[in-house]
């Protein structure tokens, strides 16, 4: 069922088009992640949709009741939305149980066991209610933010790069907590962020945003693997894109002649592999032929971040993680296999 809907929403700021035509349908209880490059629409979407600001043209429904159209809009404080920012915003001068319970329309003991509540429901212990913000960690305080935001029984609950100011440990453990609080509670969220690999993790669907216009809606699985373009397949990790000539489920490219999904399409194009896709091997003759060169490697610990270039075709090269175990240098001739299908770009 469809709780959130985006219909032709236009916002321009002066001669720049911030959102140019969005549309978008959420459904309720999921998750959505919009991810984009910065300076894409990301932010401008989340304002209108909070109700910030006002767009130019379009309108925005939420549970079937018109948020804002071309007759006017409901006002920010109207709408039951919840918000948590960056920097979780928190009042420096409250109590966290006194920042949890503001606005709500309670008294005092009530609004403390409220907090209580929901302290426990986003993984604090209860003996934090009475510190000020700037006496826990940076993943406490956005816990923190998530249950004010929580307090009030929201509809839809907003997170603008919310994980962004954490180091990446506590980055991926605060996710997480916030995931699944969120899911127990049943609220539809959308996640607006810059981060790819947080956006895969987080969301049911994705959608990707560029130009003000979203390039591509769906799973995280799906976009991943057949994004609509290089561009979206490249802003979501490391793309091998290699030009191939396309007749009916295979693909001859410079990595030879790859399975592709067959389809009805026959003629030159390009596709799209994935590093998890590749293998690399050291040459041995005859049994195992080469067909590339290592170019770079960048020592990273457990793996090298590893440049690899092909026999045949200098230009085309890419970067692999290779495990370190297996030490190859610069120079050295390998062996490059794939596995799975290559997607095509139509």
């Amino acid at each position: 069922m469809t709780f959130l809907k985006l219909d032709s929403l236009r916002k321009h700021y002066g001669a720049v088009a911030a959102l140019d035509g969005v549309e978008l349908c959420v459904a309720s209880g999921s998750r959505t992640a919009i991810v984009g490059p910065s300076g894409c629409g990301k932010t401008t979407l989340l304002r209108l949709i909070a109700g910030f600001d006002a767009p130019d043209a379009g309108a925005i429904l939420l549970d079937g009741e018109v948020m804002a159209d071309a007759h006017g809009q409901v006002p920010a404080h109207l709408r039951n939305i919840g918000i948590v920012a960056q920097d979780g915003c928190l009042f420096p001068h409250l109590s966290v149980a006194d920042n949890i319970g503001f606005g709500l329309k309670t008294d005092r003991e009530a609004r403390h066991a409220r907090a209580a509540e929901l302290m426990e429901m986003v993984g604090l212990d209860q003996a934090m209610l009475q510190r000020k913000p700037d006496q826990l960690s940076g993943g406490q305080q956005q816990r923190v933010a998530l249950a004010r935001a929580l307090a009030r029984k929201p509809r839809l609950m907003l997170l603008d790069e919310p994980f962004s100011a954490l180091d990446t440990g506590l980055r991926v453990a605060t996710r997480k907590a916030v995931a699944d609080v969120l899911s127990a509670a049943g609220i539809t969220t959308i996640l607006v962020t810059h981060d790819q690999q947080e956006a895969l993790a987080f969301a049911d669907q994705l959608a990707v945003m560029r130009a003000g216009r979203l390039a591509q809606v769906g799973t995280p699985r799906e976009v991943y693997a057949r994004p609509v373009d290089a561009a979206t397949a490249s802003f979501l990790g490391e793309a091998i894109v290699l030009p191939a000539r396309v007749r009916g489920a295979v693909a001859d490219s410079a990595l030879g002649a790859l399975p592709v999904e067959a389809g009805d399409f026959e003629g030159d194009a390009s596709i799209l592999l994935r590093p998890e896709q590749i293998s690399v091997q050291r040459a041995q003759g005859a049994s195992l032929p080469a067909n590339g060169t290592i170019g770079d490697v960048a020592f990273g610990g457990s793996t090298c971040d590893t440049q690899v270039t092909l026999d045949g075709a200098p230009s085309l090269s890419f970067r692999l993680d290779i495990p370190n175990r297996d030490m190859l240098l610069v120079g050295d001739r390998v062996a490059i296999s794939v596995s799975g299908k290559a997607h095509v770009f139509r």
